[in-house]
């Protein structure tokens, strides 16, 4: 193994590989973490009544996958050449989905710091760019393809139903902070975290406004248990990721007893070891919001 992948081996260096794909004239990137492989089309099988954006179900190697039209998904123009499309599969959110796009190109290695938060000028809540990528002259965008699934599957979503089945909870005075770049997930962690019983609850937009605040009580000369009871952090962020975010705390020797749970769609078996090496004090997969509650109960200062 040559010695750039064994960087991407170390967990907290807040690096990350993208895959390069193409629809229509627009570049765009995915986490190679959430691609299984990449493949030439295979005959797909529509499904009467699916939603607009899913073409169907293909079967591969025994397993029956759904197939998302990106195209359709952006409102971006047709393939000029369907013959020549590639299809991405991936696995996220414990679910395996196929991409369908115009063209793979290659794979970059990339620091989370090259990554810039959209504007919000052309962001939005609906918008379905976390990131900008500036590579070689030309700009890459960062898909957020959770929210591209929970449009055609709000069910696969955080779910406020999940909290209520856990019954009725007392009010807690806790201190939460939560590190998360999309702006959906802010919106829907706030409603299920207050159904929850947790009122308290700062929100930042990426690892490194999290950590500066952190920082900042400290420089204060404040205790931080005293301020914060616990940390939830994302793992895909612009600026920082959420592994990079946890080294930092659990490193810093007036952060270090801050509990930190990575609730992240990247959550699988296979990547649990990267939150255990920096010292993630749970991990819990994306969508699973009754389960990090119960983690919040155990494990909040």
């Amino acid at each position: 193994m040559d010695q750039n992948k064994g960087i991407l081996l170390e967990s907290g260096t807040n690096e990350l590989e993208i895959v390069e794909f193409s629809v229509g004239k627009n570049k765009f990137g995915i986490n190679v973490i959430k691609v299984k492989e990449i493949i030439n089309p295979a005959p797909i099988i529509p499904i009467p009544h699916a939603h607009q954006n899913v073409e169907g179900i293909i079967e591969l190697r025994g397993e029956v996958l759904p197939v998302v039209n990106v195209e359709k998904a952006l409102a971006l123009p047709a393939s000029k050449s369907p013959e020549m499309d590639k299809f991405i599969v991936t696995e996220f959110n414990k679910q395996k989905i196929v991409f369908h796009v115009h063209n793979v190109t290659q794979i970059h290695r990339i620091s989370w710091n090259q990554i810039e938060k959209p504007s919000d000028m052309y962001q939005g809540s609906n918008s379905p760019i976390i990131g900008v990528i500036k590579l070689h002259g030309e700009m890459i965008l960062l898909l957020d393809f959770e929210k591209i699934v929970t449009e055609i599957n709000p069910e696969s979503g955080i779910n406020i139903q999940r909290v209520q089945k856990l019954g009725k909870r007392e009010r807690s005075d806790k201190k939460l902070i939560v590190a998360e770049d999309s702006p959906l997930l802010r919106n829907l962690l706030h409603d299920t975290l207050s159904e929850a019983g947790f009122d308290q609850v700062e929100f930042f937009e990426n690892g490194q406004d999290a950590f500066r605040y952190l920082e900042s009580l400290t420089a204060e000369g404040k205790k931080i248990e005293d301020e914060i009871q616990l940390v939830i952090t994302d793992i895909e962020m612009p600026q920082m990721d959420g592994h990079h975010l946890t080294r930092r705390i659990k490193e810093d020797s007036k952060l270090s007893k801050l509990p930190v749970i990575i609730f992240s769609s990247l959550i699988t078996d296979d990547l649990r070891h990267k939150g255990q090496m920096v010292g993630a004090d749970a991990q819990v997969s994306k969508p699973e919001i009754a389960e990090l509650v119960l983690l919040i109960d155990k494990h909040a200062l």
